[in-house]
């Protein structure tokens, strides 16, 4: 004969009865010890933010006007770092990777574009692949009139420019960015509190 109780979710544990079997009340947590138990969540909230933002999100500041209207000089962003691993760089996106004539110096630029495509400017004009291509994210105010081209983008490398035309160094300049330099995307401002924001991967369009 099995002489085991089984005890229901709202038994009481054994050390709270006392020997004459009468149940012993708990009082209830002292104010100190709520606040104790308070502090302890808030840090592990704040401990897994941090990692959540030193592993898959980088604060960066943006230096120049380059890529105005968009951003402007001295702001600050989020990029994200792992993005890239799980879907493929997009026309439109804005980028940050490692300037390819010097490896200690990061940039952001737009992608405009990609592996394999012929791109043209006719003064300052887009054509990918002869078609034109109608770009709403530059300003009148900063196009630059320039032409360039035509010239096949390479397997594993990427064709990136400046929205403020008339007052960028990009693959104009410094050729195409091999995939391997390019390491985040942009997807928050947060200062000033003007440009707080997703960062939107505005795709140029043909006309």
């Amino acid at each position: 004969m099995n002489d085991e109780t089984n005890l229901g979710s709202e038994a009481i544990p054994s050390e709270a009865i006392t020997p004459e079997g009468i149940p012993v009340v708990q009082p209830p947590p002292s104010f100190p010890r709520e606040l104790r138990g308070w502090v302890r969540d808030l840090a592990v909230a704040l401990t897994l933010a941090m990692v959540i933002i030193v592993f898959l999100y980088q604060p960066v500041k943006v230096e120049g006007t380059s890529m105005a209207p968009l951003l402007s000089d001295q702001e600050r962003i989020f990029i994200n770092k792992f993005v890239y691993r799980f879907e493929p760089i997009g026309r439109g996106d804005v980028i940050v990777f490692w300037y390819p004539l010097d490896h200690s110096k990061s940039f952001i630029k737009r992608v405009i574009g990609l592996p394999g495509e012929s791109i043209e400017l006719r003064r300052g004009r887009l054509f990918i692949n002869g078609k034109e291509i109608t770009e709403e994210y530059v300003p009148q105010m900063f196009f630059d009139g320039s032409s360039y081209g035509p010239t096949r983008i390479p397997q594993g490398s990427y064709f990136v420019m400046g929205d403020h035309r008339d007052s960028s160094n990009d693959s104009r300049m410094f050729g195409t960015v091999p995939r391997e330099f390019i390491y985040g995307k942009a997807v928050f401002a947060y200062w000033p509190v003007d440009h707080f924001g997703t960062i939107p991967a505005v795709e140029a369009s043909p006309k």
